[in-house]
């Protein structure tokens, strides 16, 4: 008997690696020896396979039969390895072509009458494949429309052990199985509201215009009905489709976490909201086994709101300020470390104090001094200096109500519209570099030549600088909010008035 000999896929985060599976029959005592740091859900799949093989009609010899996962060093997790081991311990036993195995990537979990069923993260584990360069992959039915997402990949579905082994070359006489499929997705409808739903605080609509163009984080604090919640959801309408790397990205994200994906990649920005009882795991993502994404992961290219700012925990809020400079977040565990994308936008909401009443035209605040620094403090300095856009909203009169009605009001569309226009002016600005929003320039950008900025452009913020007003951090993301309202006016270099306005969005509260 040889070796039979394939390969399926082991995801560490986002990142999949290729796992070589190698089956061994030899004349021993009767066994099923599984080898290569298999985890708790993955050491079960001798069981599995045996079972699957013999109630498929392709059961294996009554031998001792040793599976090596390759490299022995990497931990693997889950079940989706149960198809791989099978067909290899098959082709070790002469029941299919061991050339056959060779040349595919298999990915599915077996179920006891060896009908396969799908597996999470099938979209993650199909581009690792892709990219290792591997041209054909093997899925359970269930997973085909989602597998089939990745383009220049031959996606075979199978239903059964049976099916892929005749596949293969087992003379088997088929045997058509009902395939066990995932519950059809819902269709996606958006919620999200339209921007000329707010009525008033025009500052803080233009604020979130400004914040979808240059992709900037922002903090909005102000009584209850001021209209942040309302502020905040209207962010993900004003930003543009997604291109086909982030869809596939954030498609890639769901798939990890098990949530539908159907036939067809969104290419609209998410939004993630999590309850302030979330903890840094549900937050930025951890576990002790496998390493699943967070809410923070699952906004990637989108937005994360965090409604109720300082009612979280501030060890949860802290764990986003390495993600917010560096846009990647990281887990790290004894054995491995697990990246998962963590470009978002981050929108922070919160009421002045604990009544939410401190600085409200109509109400009267009831809570002490102590109790109103005591609560906003929460929200750590270190955190809101990465807060580029931090703005105070007010509830509106009566008679703002009055005016904002005969105005009218900007539309979604119209606002999405000028915020293409300025990413695009940016993007033709930074082409060649590796940035592509206002937002992810660096300061040392911004302060040389490339800028073209006068002292005179930036008096204000050098004034506000030497006085202790912002930090030199500060500073910069002064200078990337000027640069996105210079791209929403269409000018081509910002002048003084944009430094002050920016300025203005960086100080609204504190001033």
């Amino acid at each position: 008997m040889a070796i039979g000999r394939t390969w399926s896929v082991s995801l560490l985060g986002l990142r999949g690696a290729v796992v070589e599976i190698e089956a061994d029959i030899s004349s021993n005592l009767p066994a099923f020896v599984l080898i290569g740091l298999p985890d708790a859900a993955l050491g079960e799949a001798k069981d599995r396979v045996r079972s699957a093989a013999t109630n498929s009609g392709c059961g294996l010899p009554n031998r001792k039969i040793t599976v090596n996962l390759s490299p022995a060093a990497l931990p693997k997790h889950g079940s989706g390895f149960d198809l791989a081991i099978a067909l290899a311990a098959l082709a070790a036993a002469g029941s299919i072509k061991p050339e056959s195995i060779d040349r595919v990537l298999h990915l599915g979990e077996l179920g006891l009458d060896g009908r396969l069923r799908p597996i999470d993260g099938i979209l993650p584990c199909v581009l690792a494949a892709s990219r290792a360069g591997f041209t054909t992959v093997m899925v359970a039915t269930g997973n085909a429309d989602e597998a089939a997402l990745v383009p220049g990949v031959r996606v075979i579905p199978v239903a059964s052990l049976r099916d892929a082994a005749i596949w293969h070359g087992g003379e088997f006489v088929p045997e058509p199985v009902e395939a066990i499929l995932r519950p059809a997705p819902q269709e996606r409808i958006d919620d999200s509201g339209d921007l000329a739903d707010v009525a008033g605080n025009v500052d803080a609509v233009e604020a979130m215009i400004v914040a979808a163009a240059g992709g900037h984080h922002v903090f909005l604090l102000g009584p209850p009905g001021a209209g942040k919640t309302m502020l905040a959801s209207r962010l993900p309408g004003l930003l543009p489709d997604l291109d086909a790397d982030a869809a596939l990205e954030v498609s890639s994200i769901r798939s990890l976490c098990g949530l539908p994906i159907g036939g067809s990649l969104s290419h609209r920005p998410p939004l993630e909201s999590p309850h302030h009882t979330a903890t840094a795991a549900a937050l930025v993502g951890g576990g002790s086994g496998q390493i699943r994404p967070g809410a923070a992961a699952r906004a990637s290219h989108g937005v994360l709101f965090l409604d109720e700012a300082p009612e979280f925990s501030r060890t949860v809020l802290d764990a986003l300020r390495q993600p917010l400079e560096s846009g990647v977040i990281s887990i790290h565990r004894a054995t491995a470390v697990a990246h998962f994308p963590g470009r978002f936008q981050l929108v922070m909401a919160a009421n002045p104090c604990p009544c939410g009443q401190y600085g409200a035209r109509d109400s009267e605040c009831s809570c002490p001094p102590m109790s109103r620094r005591r609560y906003v403090g929460r929200l750590s300095g270190p955190l809101l200096d990465r807060i580029d856009i931090q703005l105070r909203v007010q509830r509106i009169t009566a008679a703002q109500l009055r005016l904002s009605t005969e105005g009218g009001h900007t539309s979604s569309a119209v606002a999405r519209a000028r915020v293409v226009q300025a990413r695009a002016a940016a993007a033709d600005r930074l082409a060649g570099t590796p940035w592509a929003v206002n937002s992810e320039v660096p300061g040392a950008w911004l302060r040389g030549p490339a800028a073209r900025l006068s002292i005179s452009t930036t008096v204000d913020i050098d004034r506000a600088l030497e006085r202790g007003g912002i930090t030199m951090r500060g500073y910069d993301r002064v200078l990337r909010l000027a640069w996105t309202i210079c791209d929403l006016d269409g000018a081509s270099v910002p002048t003084k008035d944009h430094v002050g306005q920016a300025l203005y969005l960086r100080r609204a509260i504190s001033s």
